[in-house]
């Protein structure tokens, strides 16, 4: 992943983002969206070793101490991965904030998935004096997999019985999806260096 040449994400430009719980409270309207938000919160399980790990990447010399979000509270990768990289900042001591997608597509368009779409969340990551060290786009790799596997499951299924279907899906399955982003962005931040 190639960092933008001149990035319009300043250092003080992501210092005004929102934290995770000031982005969780702008949502607090939308219940069924926040219970969401918690639900995935809630059910991120970071082992010890994981926590570990992600301190140590944390403290390297140019780890990644910051973390920038890009998203919106009505798109269900949002609110299945965005507590993950909640969870994650938290237990290591990433500083997070967030951004909405559609009130910053400046900073937006600087991460589009192959080069297009305005795919979301993008979790971008920065050394402490904010130098660009890698980005995250949707979801992880075990969940572009069982995406269709999913959706086939739900096609021949009423509104009705597709919202039940998914519900139990989203009960029964999401945590394995939670694991896979754990896994890998703990991976690739191991992995990655300033640009």
């Amino acid at each position: 992943m190639v960092a933008p040449k001149e990035s319009v994400v300043t250092s003080e430009r992501f210092a005004s983002g929102k934290t995770y719980e000031q982005y969780r409270e702008s949502i607090e309207s939308y219940s069924k969206v926040t219970d969401r938000f918690d639900h995935n919160y809630g059910g991120t399980d970071l082992s010890d070793d994981d926590v570990r790990d992600f301190k140590a990447i944390v403290g390297r010399q140019d780890g990644p101490t910051k973390v920038l979000i890009i998203t919106e509270d009505w798109c269900p990768d949002c609110y299945r991965e965005v507590p993950v990289m909640a969870r994650i900042a938290e237990a290591s001591g990433m500083e997070l904030r967030i951004l909405e997608r559609d009130q910053n597509k400046d900073a937006m368009a600087e991460f589009l998935k192959n080069g297009e779409f305005e795919s979301i969340p993008v979790f971008v990551f920065y050394t402490n004096d904010h130098r660009y060290l890698m980005h995250w786009i949707e979801r992880s790799r075990f969940a572009e997999e069982e995406g269709p596997k999913m959706r086939a499951l739900f096609q021949d299924l009423s509104q009705e019985e597709r919202a039940t279907a998914s519900a139990k899906y989203q009960r029964e399955n999401w945590h394995t999806w939670r694991r896979a982003t754990v896994d890998e962005l703990k991976r690739q931040l191991s992995e990655a260096k300033p640009s």
